[in-house]
């Protein structure tokens, strides 16, 4: 299969060395300067770029009739324009906010965390993310979705959210809850981008001739 790679930074590189493990040649990189036409002919594509540009990278790649997979977190505020340009073309996205399978697996412990906990008004909730100096967003992508999680999940209290953004870290996102008689914590602690990496390529394989949008749950834990 062919594979177009939006974005060829860290990430896109790293995507590109493990391509051929998941039966891909990489048929395009588009970098920053490039006419992301090159993507044309691909049969899915991946976007890591910046919250900037992506939605208009996804919307040109829905216009080619590409099939995305879109890492780029900081741009939901405009979910509504980018689902219309991939309903309207009637092709195919993947997103998710964190590729990683264990973060994935993470955001269900997560969750029945937070139902565990909605009735148990003793206990106070803390969520802590950090990351290395050059990511843009903070609070990250992850760290919103799993408060909107915990918040879907039925705890109703406060939950108090920070970040921080030091030299080089891969990225590690915690969620507590403390009371008087104890505390519980649940941390994911990434090693490298080789997971974000991988989680990637696996949707990439997945969404290829499907239509719609799709979070990444949708591939690892499909409804029965």
């Amino acid at each position: 299969m062919k594979l177009a790679l939006v974005g060829y930074g860290k990430m896109g590189k790293l995507i590109e060395q493990l391509a051929p493990e998941y039966g891909f040649t990489v048929h395009a990189c588009v970098d920053v300067d490039d006419d992301i036409t090159k993507a044309a002919g691909a049969d899915v594509a991946i976007e890591f770029t910046t919250p900037e540009a992506a939605v208009a990278n996804i919307e040109k790649l829905a216009a080619l009739k590409v099939p995305t997979v879109v890492g780029t977190t900081g741009w939901l505020a405009e979910r509504e324009r980018v689902e219309a340009a991939i309903a309207r073309n009637k092709t195919g996205m993947v997103w998710s906010p964190n590729f990683s399978i264990g973060v994935n697996v993470f955001f269900r412990l997560v969750q029945e965390a937070a139902r565990l906990m909605a009735d148990e008004p003793s206990y106070g909730a803390w969520a802590w993310e950090i990351h290395h100096d050059t990511k843009k967003d903070a609070p990250s992508g992850t760290m919103l979705k799993l408060v909107e999680d915990m918040k879907a999940a039925g705890y109703p209290r406060n939950i108090d959210v920070s970040s921080n953004r030091a030299g080089r870290h891969p990225g590690t996102h915690e969620i507590g809850f403390d009371s008087a008689a104890d505390t519980i914590t649940l941390r994911h602690a990434a090693r490298s981008r080789e997971g974000f990496a991988r989680g990637a390529l696996k949707a990439a394989q997945w969404i290829v001739g499907k239509q719609g949008v799709f979070e990444f749950s949708d591939v690892l834990f499909p409804k029965r």
